[in-house]
């Protein structure tokens, strides 16, 4: 069977990366968590606002700090692609930052696994997640990292909706490296979410103990 196309994986992405924030919201709203969420807030604006520039767009607004962080520019000069590179600069730039931590920081900690195909996603999503040393203490900075990967890295229905009709298009075609990484980014926000549910289950633990 045929991997997912571009467009199905970036709705996919999408939809996880909206469930993530609503999760954050609805149960995690804390001011610690706030500001976890506005790290994530910062990667995934600052990753548009270098895609208008590389393309020519004129940045009006640019906000993290808020509620609603956003990034407001004019019409690239990039004719139609660059509307596209604008609105998934945040899966590239999360993903390439998550990249350079991993790499200078951790000093190479986490080896990907090769996500080539859906079939095997939860095979190597096991192989992923089984790196995880719960008694390194740098696993303290890929939690931190992974509670803001629903922020940083997946694009938002406005994202989206600025270029609903080449998403249509996208729909139909597939790209085997896009795929790769499309799995890897669901991986990322899927252990967002199960580090989410963890900490909401804990916590209303510790209220009905209280």
């Amino acid at each position: 069977m045929q991997n997912p196309t571009i467009g199905i994986m970036l709705i996919a992405i999408s939809a996880l990366g909206f469930l993530s924030n609503w999760l954050n919201w609805q149960f995690l709203n804390y001011k610690i968590n706030h500001w976890l969420y506005y790290f994530g807030a910062f990667v995934h604006e600052t990753s548009h606002a270098i895609l208008c520039l590389a393309t020519g767009a004129k940045i009006s607004q640019y906000k993290v700090f808020n509620e609603q962080p956003r990034v407001v520019y004019s019409k690239p000069k990039l004719p139609v692609v660059g509307n596209l590179l604008i609105s998934i600069a945040p899966l590239f730039g999360g993903i390439a930052l998550l990249f350079l931590i991993n790499k200078y920081f951790l000093l190479n900690q986490y080896t990907m696994p090769e996500f080539s195909n859906w079939r095997f996603f939860f095979i190597d999503f096991l192989k992923f997640i089984k790196q995880i040393n719960i008694f390194d203490w740098k696993n303290l900075i890929t939690i931190f990292l992974l509670l803001n990967v629903g922020a940083m890295i997946g694009p938002s229905a406005r994202d989206l909706k600025n270029v609903w009709f080449l998403l249509l298009l996208l729909v139909f075609i597939p790209w085997a490296f896009f795929t790769h990484l499309g799995l890897f980014a669901i991986v990322l926000i899927l252990m967002n979410i199960i580090l989410q549910i963890i900490l909401i289950a804990l916590i209303s633990l510790i209220k009905l103990i209280a």
